[in-house]
């Protein structure tokens, strides 16, 4: 995937654009199209598609800020998102993500990997409190999970990627 920062040409949008339509009332699913081909919403894109489509800035930039689904920061290929609600946290969610951590090398708030692989994500609940602690790795949900569940689970996802 190349990087968007040089992104020149915005064919992939056209034709995503035009799948929806310019009408504003589609803007959702554009952007949700969008996040879908590059993992995130790059700003140079928001720029385009408000201008292609005739619709305020303002109005594109406060919907993707406003959905949590959204994002503009980059995303890893493979977005895991740790549960840290009560029931989650009580059963020890936090070493799950300490052990991400230190396998991802993640350091100083970072939350993404170098190379684009993995995205770490801690949310309040995922609504499976009866397998806690849980995490969902791109919406594949892993329950009653514990730091050597995770090592397992990530030696496969890196496996599988070559690494």
């Amino acid at each position: 995937m190349s990087q968007v920062s040089s992104f020149q040409d915005f064919e992939k949008v056209n034709v995503i654009v035009e799948k929806y339509g310019k009408n504003p009332s589609n803007l959702i699913s554009i952007l949700q199209e969008i996040q879908e081909t590059y993992r995130y919403l790059p700003k140079e894109i928001l720029a385009y598609i408000s201008s292609s489509m005739q619709v305020s800035p303002s109005v594109v930039y406060g919907v993707a800020t406003f959905y949590e689904n959204f994002s503009l920061e980059p995303k890893g290929k493979y977005v895991i998102r740790v549960c840290d609600g009560t029931a989650c946290h009580v059963r020890g969610s936090n070493s799950l993500q300490e052990t991400l951590k230190t396998l991802l090398n993640l350091k100083d708030g970072k939350m993404t990997t170098d190379d684009m692989l993995f995205t770490l994500e801690t949310v309040s609940c995922l609504g499976a409190c009866g397998l806690a602690p849980v995490m969902v790795i791109n919406e594949k949900v892993h329950g009653k999970m514990t730091p050597d569940k995770t090592k397992a689970l990530l030696a496969e996802l890196k496996e599988k990627e070559g690494i």
